[in-house]
């Protein structure tokens, strides 16, 4: 359902037509990573290291190489040699080559259990996989650390000498006096609070296929999240010109941040280039889970505190984030976002980076933000309890507003924070009864910054009137339709009229990467200027075809009008039936780097029961309220908020890396690694609050990412709530909860 309505009137924008892409995908025409098949086609494998630590002395790949199947082997030293330090040569955050490449295949030691040393490509995937065993690597076994306590403690086994104690960075920051702050509080709370490593549990594995031609051009195809940082990443590591480098995108089974990095796409283009041939990688389920990319597990100690009337006066967090094997963890992120929904004169927070051996951290829906909230909101459950306030109305006397002031310094723009926690408590799950003292009932709100970036589009008009829409952005979550409605609702003609279709890096403009809830925001906007391009074209013909002024005519409702002629009227696609008579076709386009993509608030809610006996949660209702800005195609929007409910659910009861005392996943498989099914959920009641961005030509915020940050902290207030006590580390398995009642 939609509540506070955007009172804008629209044509397309708003509804909910049929997704473009939706036969393809039922029907099994879209085309994903592993389906690429071209001729001469060969396969490879990679050869992962059953250490979580460990200096490699020597690889011996020759009994690989001599046998007949096998076309070629490689390793780390067939890449071209980088320097240790982050270079900005390509646009987003600097990137380290030598660790980017050391992390694709291992340099002078693996740094986790999974860790790629070599890469075969043989005749077939099987001939491949055999070809592994003969590959003679030699180890010196080190000591490991698997969790940020263990990293930092005294004397820890370093992982890079640069880093004491594995901090590979510390970051802070402050407004205003917290001891200031906290000598105001009538009251203080405090604790600490553990997470577990946990991993995006996209469906469909990582694959690639490279081909290095001859004439030293390269072709990529495969899933990802932005295919221009694809080629770019690419370049750097393979050292070759990016107009040398063309990536195809695939249809995308998920990403959800873990497949905005490279693992496979250099591997596969330096195996080519040495066979002569295409060479096509496609990963194991547990090759995704031990080698990829996870979030963070951390360590966190967060403190409030506030007046007996329910003023918060200050808050201050130690967030401790393991970063996996090179730096680089969410932990900024989770800074910027764990204090954001409040407005709080006096706050510090320090953010540690710490490296461990485990697979290099990648993006995770609201990179960092689900962890801290999880603390947060924990803390601010309790603060509303020893006041003896209502959860929701202690949220709203502190809710942040325009105005207010984060501890990034940054000051809020039009927000709709204080909306949700409003809509939640209007609900009428809210006002509801439980049905009986053992169910638990538990909020939380949270934060997301949105992103946006560099964006194209292109539209091409067709003589029937049709348009064929070109996008730079991969669709993940239901952009093609997105940014057609964006066509259709300016040129006031059917979306159904309008073919969206995702380009390649040679066909479309440079277009950041699908993520940050800033697709609809950045692409959206592209289109919508690629429409305007096209009306203004549009106009200029029909004013050529009546032979006047283009002042005297207009577009309503997908008609051009003369405004003193009322006979002179003409539907857009007439009008394209004349464009080979003036002028020949009409493409419109558009590029564009937009700020200002608004700010992504949320508030959830759920009511659950425990039994005390086995410690099983059962979820009964759960509503999740958020403030999507204008919902474009409410459809998607509500399954992107049930979806990020979801995976916050998994995270907060079941979902996390068993590590054995080796250092290895012990769980890398999807019996193992317990992810909800339908069989674990109610249906999630989607709460759209509209409050529309000033900043974008139809409101768009973004909303991909938030709904997956209040769930940790809503099912552990909830469970508190049934059992009286509070549930400070992840997951909140069974197990954990039959030790929390006994040791209550």
């Amino acid at each position: 359902m939609t509540t506070a309505k955007n009172q804008t009137k629209y044509t397309s924008i708003g509804n909910r037509p049929v997704r473009h892409d939706g036969y393809d995908k039922v029907t099994g025409k879209a085309q994903y990573g592993a389906d690429v098949d071209l001729p001469g086609l060969i396969h490879g494998k990679i050869l992962r290291s059953p250490h979580a630590h460990a200096k490699i002395i020597s690889i011996d790949t020759s009994a690989a190489e001599n046998l007949p199947d096998v076309y070629a082997v490689i390793t780390n030293k067939d890449f071209p040699a980088q320097k240790d330090e982050a270079v900005s040569k390509i646009p987003g955050p600097a990137i380290n080559l030598k660790q980017q490449t050391a992390n694709i295949l291992a340099g002078d030691k693996v740094l986790y259990k999974g860790h790629a040393v070599a890469a075969i490509a043989a005749t077939s995937a099987h001939a491949a996989e055999e070809a592994l065993a003969l590959i003679n690597v030699q180890y010196e076994i080190l000591p490991h650390v698997s969790t940020v306590e263990e990293a930092i403690s005294e004397g820890p086994p370093l992982l890079h000498n640069q880093y004491k104690n594995n901090i590979a960075s510390h970051d802070v920051l402050e407004l205003g006096d917290i001891e200031s702050g906290f000598s105001q509080a009538d009251l203080i709370v405090e604790r600490e609070f553990r997470t577990s490593t946990v991993h995006q549990g996209y469906i469909e594995p990582h694959s690639a296929t490279g081909w290095w031609t001859p004439s030293n051009k390269i072709t990529v195809w495969g899933s990802s999240q932005g295919h221009f940082q694809i080629r770019d990443r690419t370049s750097l590591v393979l050292g070759v010109p990016v107009s040398d480098i063309k990536v195809i995108p695939m249809e995308i089974g998920g990403g959800f941040g873990g497949k905005t990095t490279i693992y496979l796409e250099p591997v596969t283009a330096l195996l080519s280039k040495i066979t002569g041939y295409p060479v096509k990688i496609t990963m194991s389920r547990s090759e995704v889970l031990e080698a990829t990319g996870p979030t963070s597990g951390s360590y966190m100690h967060v403190k409030f505190g506030a007046t007996k009337e329910g003023k918060i006066t200050s808050a201050q967090a130690d967030l401790k984030f393991e970063a996996g094997a090179y730096p680089g963890s969410p932990v900024g992120a989770a800074s910027n976002c764990i204090f954001t929904p409040y407005a709080i004169d006096n706050l510090r927070i320090d953010g540690y980076d710490i490296v461990n051996n485990k697979p290099k951290t990648t993006a995770y829906r609201a990179p960092g933000a689900p962890i801290g909230s999880f603390a947060a909101e924990t803390l601010i459950d309790e603060l509303a309890e020893k006041i003896g306030m209502d959860p929701l109305d202690l949220r709203i006397m502190n809710g942040a507003k325009q105005g207010t002031t984060r501890a990034s310094g940054i000051n809020n723009p039009l927000i709709g924070c204080i909306e949700t926690f409003q809509a939640t408590k209007d609900h009428d799950h809210y006002k509801s009864e439980k049905a009986t003292k053992k169910i638990g009932r538990g909020v939380a709100s949270g934060f997301w910054i949105n992103g946006s970036g560099a964006a194209c589009a292109v539209a091409n008009v067709n003589f029937d009137g049709t348009i064929n829409l070109t996008i730079g952005s991969m669709d993940i979550g239901g952009l093609r339709p997105v940014a057609a409605q964006h066509v259709a609702e300016v040129l006031g003609i059917p979306v159904e009229n309008i073919n969206p279709q995702v380009g390649d890096t040679d066909t479309v403009g440079y277009t950041s990467m699908t993520g940050g809830s800033g697709g609809a925001f950045k692409t959206g906007w592209a289109s919508y200027e690629a429409a305007q391009d096209v009306k203004r074209q549009m106009l200029e013909r029909a004013a050529e075809v009546w032979e006047t002024s283009l002042d005297d005519i207009k577009l309503e409702n997908g008609f051009f009008i003369h405004s003193s002629d009322s006979e002179l009227k003409m539907s857009f696609s007439e009008l394209a039936s004349h464009l080979p008579d003036t002028g020949g076709p009409v493409v419109g386009r558009a590029n564009l780097d937009p700020r200002g993509p608004g700010s992504a608030f949320a508030t959830h809610l759920v009511d659950l029961e425990v039994d005390t006996e086995t410690g099983k949660v059962t979820i009964l209702r759960y509503t999740a309220a958020q403030d999507a800005g204008t919902a474009i195609h409410p459809s998607y929007v509500e399954g992107q908020i049930q979806g990020g409910v979801v995976q916050g659910i998994g995270w907060a009861l079941n979902e996390e890396y068993f590590i054995n005392e080796s250092g290895g996943m012990t769980n890398s498989s999807l019996l193992d690694y317990r992810m909800p099914t339908s069989l674990d959920l109610p249906m999630i009641d989607a709460l759209i609050v509209e409050v529309p961005n000033p900043l974008h030509p139809y409101g768009v915020r973004g909303v991909g990412e938030v709904a997956i940050v209040p769930p940790l902290a809503a099912m552990a207030n909830a469970i508190y709530d049934a059992i009286g006590v509070r549930m400070t580390e992840l997951p909140m398995n069974p197990a954990a909860i039959r030790k929390a009642i006994k040791g209550a």
